[in-house]
This record gives structure tokens, sequence and C-alpha cells, in this order.
């Protein structure tokens, strides 16, 4: 076993944190500057730069007939993205998520997880599945930019009255250092997650695990890693919006867009080991964060380490 895929995997990984801590400030310099709010922002421009691995992913796999890998690492990216992603970073530094209101963004993605999985018991993910699932994210994303709107209109100057309160941000960077944040960002994610999870993938497949437990695994860790170094760089920074919102969307843009476009490349089957437990798990997942979209909890550390603890029993089901 070559000490370069050792290496790749360190710069991988080390590009991803620099990555997604630069998104981060582009991200909600950007919301502030535009009079927007991170929230917002997050939803769209950082989770779709965070969700970038996993569509090249998904879209090689399809086009190298290992659609167990695309599958599985949407499923599996889900399920990390709640457990894992949410969880480290809460157990680390707690997530204040009371301040947080992406309730009608998380009923989207209830809605796209649940077609998904209407889609998937069909046995297959292909051109018909793609359309509705494309079609379904642009009704988000045109919903998320009439609310940009409304609120520009509503709030005109809020963003920028206390610029402290969102913790991290320069309200006097310029604009050039913002776009730079964002621009190496967007770029630095998906190279990172294609140096880490290219060489780990080489590395399993020596010891003869499946496609599909690739997928769900290593995969999926790897592909959630932008998601994870973002999240994690967002609670320390006290930007709980940013935190949940790049989860939330990014699970939307995963099940509606990643494997939208992918089915319509190619066909995707769906094994039945993803209907008997993984799409269940994925929605479970999901439904954990109810009490911190509408009830108005902080994530704890104990809720943290109960999170990370179900995503290693997950695991250990899935390996076993």
């Amino acid at each position: 076993m070559s000490i370069e895929l050792w290496v790749y995997l360190v710069l991988g990984f080390c590009l991803l944190l620099l990555a997604g801590d630069a998104l981060v400030k582009g991200a909600v310099n950007l919301s502030l500057r535009m009079g927007i709010p991170a929230l917002i922002v997050s939803l769209t421009i950082v989770a779709f730069g965070t969700s970038a691995p996993e569509l090249f992913i998904s879209i090689s796999a399809v086009m190298d007939d290992k659609s167990g890998i695309a599958l599985g690492n949407v499923v599996g990216s889900n399920t990390a993205n709640i457990l894992l992603v949410l969880g480290l970073p809460a157990l680390a530094a707690g997530l204040a998520t009371s301040k947080c209101r992406p309730r009608k963004t998380y009923l989207f993605m209830i809605a796209g997880t649940a077609l998904f999985m209407v889609l998937a018991f069909r046995g297959k993910f292909d051109g018909l599945a793609g359309a509705a699932l494309l079609l379904t994210l642009l009704c988000f994303l045109a919903d998320a930019f009439f609310e940009a709107k409304k609120h520009r209109r509503s709030y005109a100057g809020m963003a920028t009255e206390n610029p402290e309160e969102l913790g991290g941000v320069d309200p006097d960077m310029s604009r050039m250092k913002m776009y730079a944040f964002l621009i190496f960002g967007l770029a630095g994610l998906p190279v990172g997650s294609e140096l880490l999870v290219g060489s780990a993938s080489i590395i399993a497949a020596q010891f003869g695990v499946s496609d599909a437990v690739i997928g769900l695994t290593l995969v999926a860790i790897g592909t959630s890693l932008p998601e994870l170094a973002t999240t994690l760089m967002a609670a320390i920074r006290k930007q709980a919006d940013v935190a949940l919102g790049n989860v939330i969307g990014s699970n939307m843009f995963n099940v509606l867009g990643i494997i939208g476009i992918a089915s319509i490349v190619g066909t995707i089957p769906v094994d039945a080991k993803f209907l008997r437990l993984d799409l269940w798990v994925m929605l479970g997942a999901s439904l954990l964060i109810i009490p911190f979209v509408f009830r108005e909890r902080d994530m704890s550390r104990g809720f943290g380490f109960a999170f990370t603890l179900l995503y290693v029993i997950y695991i250990c089901l899935v390996l076993g």
C-alpha cells in the first residue's frame, strides 16, 4: 500500500478545513453586504458548494457503472450530515439552534426526502425520477429567491446595524477579499474531497469492500467532510444559523439535485438493502432535529454526544 495514498488523505483533509472556513467567511459576509439573512445564504451558496463533492462522485460512479457508490454516497451523506456533521460540532462547542428559524426550509427537506424514498421504492432512479427531483429542487430555489427579495425590501439595512452579532463577520471586508473567500471555498471543497475520497476508496477496495458499503461509509463520510468543516467552523464562530442551514440545504441538494442529475446521466438501480435499512435510517435521522427546528432548543454537548453515538452504531450495523 503506497504511502502516497496516505499523503493524499492528509492533504485532502487540510484543504477541506481551509476551504470550509473560507466558504463560511465569504457566505456570511455576502449575506451582510446584500442585506440577506445568513440562513438564506447558507441554504443556497454554502449548501451547493459543500454538496459539490457528492455531485462529482455520484456522476462519476454512474458513468463507471458503480451505482451502489452513487446511491450510497447520497443516502450515507444525508445520514452523516445530521448525526455526524451536527453531532460533532455540537459535542465540541454546542450549537445555539434556538435562535434559528429554518422551519419552512426544513419542511422542504422532509418533503424532498419523502419524495426520494417513494421514487426509490420504484426500484430505480431513471430519467422520469430525475426530472421529478429536479423540478422539486427548482421550486425550493425559487421560494428561497423570493424570500431573499422580500427580506431585502422589508428589512433593508438591518443586517448592517449590529454586524457584531453575527460573530466573526468583518463589515469592512473588501469585495475582492469576500469573493476570493467564496471562490476558494467553492473550488477547494471538491478538490479536497476528491483527494481524500479517491485515495480512501483505493485503500478500501484493496480490502475487498463492496461498492454499496464504500458508498454508505467511506465515500459518504469523505464527501460529508466539507459540511463537517463548514459546520464546525460555523459552530466555533457561533453562527448556528449557517451550521443548521448548511446541513438542511445540503441534504436537499443531495436527494433532489445530485440524484436528480445523476439519474438523468444514467439509470440507478436501488438495492433491496437500501429499502430495508438505510433509507429509513436517513429519514429517522432527519426527524431527530425537529426539537431544534420547531421547539427552539439549543443543541447541547449532550445531544451532540447522542447524535455521534447513533452514527457510530449505524456504521457498525452497515459494516456488520
